[in-house]
């Protein structure tokens, strides 16, 4: 079974694939159905508990439990 950390590292690393058509839906509290839709150019760093976002405030940590669906250029790869 393949993690979404592993994943996500297999995404950023293939040099056939880009990055930014990645979609990662992540839970997040307050948020509209509590959950969050990146694309993967608004992720900065893949850290080895966590994936750093970038946002107009500033970097936003969020660790991989928090993870619901990662898809790519619409097909989903992985979902929790």
């Amino acid at each position: 079974m393949r993690t979404s950390h592993t994943l996500l590292l297999r995404l950023w690393h293939d040099p056939t694939l880009l990055f930014a058509d990645t979609e990662v839906t992540y839970l997040n509290r307050g948020a509209p159905g509590d959950q969050t839709t990146i694309l993967g150019s608004d992720i900065s760093s893949l850290e080895a508990e966590y994936f750093i976002v970038l946002r107009s405030h500033g970097e936003v940590c969020i660790p991989y439990h928090r993870l619901r669906r990662i898809c790519y250029h619409g097909d989903l790869l992985w979902n929790r």
